[in-house]
């Protein structure tokens, strides 16, 4: 390498990146002036600290889909449905009435075939990749969801405390989220989806209106009832198939044999 190293060249060779690496090394061994640019460089770099990534808070999957929604819905209307909207809607009548006007004038003439009109129609179904991109967010939002209920269900079986008000808390916060939830996934057809979800809310109701501070009888009925639907094992089962669909290819919807053989 005969040219001296751009700056450009020493800051990629600083992050390790460029295509040029041992080429810029062997050059900096033997080029001094190169050698004492890249150690003013690489200082002043070292001094720049990588802003901090934040937090994400534990409703951040539903504010995601909150806010993808309505654009996603849109997306997803027939073209037709779009095009029929205002002007539009007068002048599709308007052809219409010019198309019968034609047919019948033609019918009236007898040594002339009478005109045939095709009109064919053609509904438009949304597009394969903009549904599945939106079932994929909905699973995973779903399952980031499961995690966090299996982890309230899991304090309240194993609390020794007759204080659940954090656990009440965090109950009601996810059983509003849970009903946004649940309706998404029956109008997505994840119908084992929505029925886990419908025996969480059970559960979550349960503990919401509950006494704080609970007693040892009140606690132990809302553990039997956990234990008696199996729900802890259901709602782990199903956030796992839910992070291998995520995961993996397209899929239907989730089948439920596992889950009916802890009914």
């Amino acid at each position: 390498m005969a040219d001296d190293c751009t700056e450009d060249d020493l800051i990629l060779y600083f992050y390790g990146e460029g295509r040029r690496r041992a080429e810029i090394e062997q050059h900096l061994e033997n080029c001094a002036p190169c050698a004492a640019s890249y150690r003013a460089i690489a200082g002043a770099l070292a001094m720049i600290e990588a802003p901090a990534v934040p937090q994400r808070g534990d409703q951040y999957g539903l504010e995601v889909w909150q806010r993808i929604r309505p654009a996603l819905a849109e997306r997803q209307m027939p073209w037709w449905m779009l095009w029929m909207q205002g002007p539009r809607l007068a002048m599709l009548a308007a052809a219409a009435v010019l198309l019968v006007a034609a047919f019948v004038a033609g019918r009236a003439w007898e040594h002339q075939p009478a005109p045939t009109t095709t009109v064919a129609t053609t509904a438009a179904t949304p597009s394969a990749p903009a549904a599945e991109g939106r079932r994929r967010i909905l699973l995973s939002s779903v399952a980031d969801h499961l995690d966090r209920s299996e982890r309230v269900l899991t304090d309240i079986v194993n609390t020794s405390s007759r204080d659940i008000s954090a656990e009440q808390e965090w109950a009601d916060d996810l059983l509003k989220t849970s009903r946004l939830y649940r309706q998404d996934a029956v109008d997505a057809g994840e119908r084992s989806v929505a029925s886990i979800l419908d025996e969480l809310e059970r559960s979550l109701l349960d503990i919401v209106h509950s006494p704080s501070p609970i007693s040892a009888a009140d606690l132990d009925n809302i553990r039997r009832r956990i234990d008696a639907a199996a729900l802890l094992f259901k709602v782990h089962v199903m956030s796992d198939e839910l992070r291998q669909r995520e995961d993996g290819p397209a899929a239907g919807p989730i089948a439920r044999t596992a889950i009916r053989k802890t009914s």
